[in-house]
């Protein structure tokens, strides 16, 4: 029996059917290059830098602090991060048990 096409005249793809399941062979097979591709995208995020890689936490700040340190421009981040360093070792900052 002829092979059909997997596609009509509009480019739209017909109902597979068994038979056309038996000529499929696997992706690595037929473009090793797709799945390394397919790899990096999942990688998504930015990588780890150094030995000690920055960590993305999460905590709520009132309204206007916010729009402070933001209206500082670009590199805020570097810049709240250094404020904080400079606190820890003046003392100013310090672990405490919860109460």
């Amino acid at each position: 029996m002829p092979k059909l096409p997997l596609t009509n005249e509009d480019g739209e793809v017909r109902s597979l059917t068994a038979e056309d399941l038996k000529h499929f062979r696997p992706i690595r097979e037929v473009d090793p290059g797709m799945v390394d591709a397919a790899e990096q995208f999942r990688r998504r995020g930015r990588p780890a830098i150094g030995d000690t890689p920055k960590l993305h936490i999460g905590f709520r700040l009132a309204a206007d602090l916010v729009h402070a340190i933001r209206a500082t421009g670009r590199g805020y981040n570097a810049r709240v991060e250094r404020v904080l360093r400079e606190a820890l070792a003046k003392g100013e900052l310090s672990p405490r048990t919860r109460q």
